[in-house]
């Protein structure tokens, strides 16, 4: 990258800074853009958008005290994200007091051997990719940090950890065949089998995660070859291993802890898959492990609480981050505006040939999902609209789906107002600038592969 785009990088603003921008944004947008609203009705206990139904209703402008109020609203809001922030901030500390992960991680690299470090991160971005397939978004928030102790394990920067951790979840969760949260709620609008068209979108996810790996690895290739390059300049001393890999092993007490660990990982599966388990529940087990780990590994009732207080310090920022992004859909919603983009986007993809119709529709989600960072929330706001829409442009429903897919899918790798990305970035310790000059390259190519894959799907009527 040249100087002068990293010069540009580094201009960006501090995370907190640019999200309050965009609420302002979002507060002079309520004066511009006119209020309105589609008809909305539940089917299925889902409350769903009527398409054909837009209609203008009277402006309800914020003002100022409406653009400082969303923030605090917003964190309402989005209380339960901001908790499983501090519930896996917690746990994650008490495990690393422990010594189980440092352990766990120095054995594994120590019996795979160093040279085998390419591999490894081919790997666990597949690892954390399939995490992101299965078990889903915020729900992986407390595995993210194991990846930056990984990475220095063998060598590595917390960036090629962050690279490991949120990129593999990220596109797993984006691209996912089985996402109940995007393609399952897409599904149920367009009144198509569950998870159909679940091998193209394999394929697809399995060609991006594939690309990351190898993009993972030629920056680790990068920093071994020169460290100034490595873009982590953040002292992270706590999340690094303390000695030499020879000295790793694990002792009755690191198993039995590692084992509790797994076994709460275990349950919260079961929960997610089996009982319909969301954020409270997976935060609720994230405790229990945590004061369980504690015990078995000697600590009393003070040593927890103190451990506890300490891990929610770093996590502090992430939750607040989450707010403030949340604050912004909270401007739009009260102020009628949020159908209205929705409407603007949509309405004039019918002037578009379809194969290019089908990749402004990308586009357009890529938008919306910067207002709407609720991936199940934007599928009920836009799919209505969006799939009869694109049966007018010649596509198939499946198609429509996918555009959708890709739109919201890969932008949350970027998108500031999306908290769970923020709050991995936050555990992680990387700035949120740092990792666009990151992410950024990879994402341009992962792009041109969803492009490729859309029109792929319009030349075969994919779903037809």
């Amino acid at each position: 990258m040249s100087e002068e785009k990293k010069k540009l990088m580094d201009r960006i603003p501090h995370p907190l800074a640019l999200l309050f921008y965009i609420v302002v944004i979002a507060v002079i947008l309520t004066y511009i853009v006119p209020a309105g609203s589609y008809e909305r009705e539940k089917i299925g206990g889902e409350t769903q958008t009527i398409p054909g139904t837009f209609d203008y209703t009277e402006q309800n402008p914020a003002g100022l005290m409406d653009l400082f109020t969303a923030i605090p609203i917003g964190f309402q809001e989005a209380s339960n994200i901001v908790f499983i922030v501090f519930a896996a901030a917690m746990m994650f500390g008490i495990l690393e007091k422990t010594g189980v992960m440092e352990n766990t991680i120095g054995t594994l690299v120590k019996r795979l051997g160093v040279k085998r470090r390419f591999m490894i991160v081919v790997i666990m971005t597949f690892v954390y990719g399939l995490l992101g397939i299965f078990v889903g978004f915020e729900n992986n928030i407390a595995l993210i940090p194991i990846a930056v102790l990984l990475s220095s394990a063998i060598g590595g920067d917390k960036m090629l950890g962050a690279g490991i951790a949120i990129g593999g979840v990220v596109i797993g969760f984006g691209l996912s065949p089985f996402n109940p949260y995007t393609i399952g709620v897409g599904h149920k609008i367009a009144e198509m089998p569950l998870f159909s068209g679940w091998i193209f979108r394999s394929i697809l996810v399995f060609i991006v995660l594939s690309v990351l790996a190898a993009y993972n690895i030629w920056y680790f290739k990068k920093i071994l070859k020169d460290r100034e390059k490595s873009l982590s300049d953040i002292d992270t001393s706590e999340m690094q291993l303390t000695k030499p890999l020879e000295e790793y092993k694990m002792n009755k007490k690191d198993i039995a802890v590692l084992l509790v660990f797994i076994a709460g990982l275990a349950v919260m599966l079961t929960g997610v898959f089996a009982k319909g388990w969301f954020i409270n529940e997976i935060s609720a087990i994230f405790l229990m492990v945590a004061i369980a780990a504690g015990l078995i590994s000697g600590m009393n009732g003070n040593q927890i609480a103190e451990t506890c207080t300490k891990a929610l310090a770093p996590s502090a920022f992430a939750a607040v981050i989450i707010g403030v992004a949340q604050s912004i859909q909270v401007v739009l919603t009260n102020a009628n505006i949020g159908d209205t983009i929705a409407f603007y986007f949509t309405s004039g993809l019918d002037a578009f040939p379809t194969s290019l119709g089908v990749i402004f529709m990308a586009v357009s989600q890529s938008i919306i999902s910067i207002f709407i960072p609720s991936g199940s929330g934007q599928a009920l706001a836009t799919l209505p609209i969006m799939i009869p829409v694109g049966s007018m442009i010649g596509l198939t429903r499946e198609t429509s789906i996918l555009a959708f897919q890709v739109g919201d899918g890969l932008i949350n790798t970027i998108a500031p107002t999306s908290g769970g990305l923020m709050a991995m970035l936050g555990l992680c310790r990387v700035p949120y600038g740092k990792w666009l000059r990151y992410i950024i390259p990879f994402i341009l190519i992962a792009i041109l592969i969803g492009c490729i894959a859309l029109v792929t799907a319009v030349v075969i009527s994919w779903g037809a």
